[in-house]
């Protein structure tokens, strides 16, 4: 077979970080300066007047582990992975390793599917605007619900009174916050995404077992956050359901669609009657958009 050079154009990389910001920008628009819906409540919901607990899985440590364990495992399955020296690549006149550029295409579509999977959740999150579980004991609005005239009122003007919160911007906003679930949506996206990844890409013949480990406390460590977000009274347990459902049919739309770990691997027909017949002049390709 013969040797293959491709060109990797600057304006496809260019055009590759415009388009993940272009999703990636409305995420930080909304976390800095979206206003939810001002959705009211009525009196005798218990659903909204459970304690506020911190968090038992971080926020910083649900990105950290979902972005670390997928970059790394992405990043070390194409350098194991790397194939022979028959394609060259070029990025600005300068040789890359195959397995770099392959790097760089899995961990792009899996960026851009995290990206994607987030900014859905926000603009449900700040479009539904559905009072998280602690909403009363955070708020505790100026509403007098001991009063018979305020039974069954659904109230849409109030104050929230609670020294301890109501100048905290952050969680006045994010009491208002809770469906879907931005912490299931996310776990879920990237374990299930790593499963994929891992059931595609991995071909380690050590052990049968191996990759359905990796995949199952993935997937485990998924719910176990999603589950947290009910015992912490973050959420409803519809948020976290919609969440996990959110998140999984969006890490498999992107892959099964938008990446390429579904392709084919065979060579084509054109290809092999090439080959066969000695056709093997070297190829210079390049890389469109």
């Amino acid at each position: 077979m013969a040797d293959e050079v491709v060109v990797v154009p600057l304006k496809k990389v260019v055009l590759d970080v415009l388009l993940l910001q272009l999703v990636g920008w409305p995420i930080l628009f909304l976390f800095l300066w979206g206003n939810p819906f001002h959705r009211g409540f009525f009196c005798d919901d218990d659903s909204i007047r459970h304690p506020f607990h911190e968090s038992t899985v971080p926020s910083w440590t649900l990105y950290i582990t979902g972005f670390g364990l997928n970059l790394i495992t992405m990043t070390l399955t194409e350098l194991l992975n790397r194939p022979n020296d028959r394609k060259h690549f070029y990025f600005l006149g300068r040789k890359i390793p195959f397995w770099i550029y392959n790097a760089y295409c899995a961990i792009g579509m899996f960026a851009f599917g995290a990206a994607c999977s987030q900014l859905t959740t926000d603009v449900m999150k700040y479009t539904i605007g559905r009072l998280r579980p602690h909403f009363y004991t955070v708020c505790l609005p100026d509403v007098n619900c001991s009063l018979a005239e305020n039974q069954n009122v659904y109230h849409t003007d109030f104050s929230c009174t609670n020294p301890a919160y109501m100048y905290n911007k952050r969680i006045m906003k994010e009491m208002r916050l809770s469906f879907p679930s931005g912490h299931s949506s996310f776990s879920m996206y990237t374990m299930v995404y790593f499963s994929i990844y891992v059931q595609k890409r991995l071909t380690w013949d050590g052990s049968t077992l191996l990759k359905h480990t990796l995949q199952f406390l993935a997937v485990l460590s998924s719910v176990f956050t999603a589950m947290t977000r009910v015992s912490d009274y973050k959420h409803h347990w519809s948020d976290v359901l919609s969440g996990l459902l959110l998140g999984t049919i969006i890490a498999w739309i992107v892959a099964r669609f938008f990446s390429t770990l579904f392709a084919s691997k065979e060579p084509s027909e054109s290809s092999e009657h090439s080959e066969l017949n000695g056709h093997g002049n070297n190829r210079t390709t390049a890389i469109g958009v």
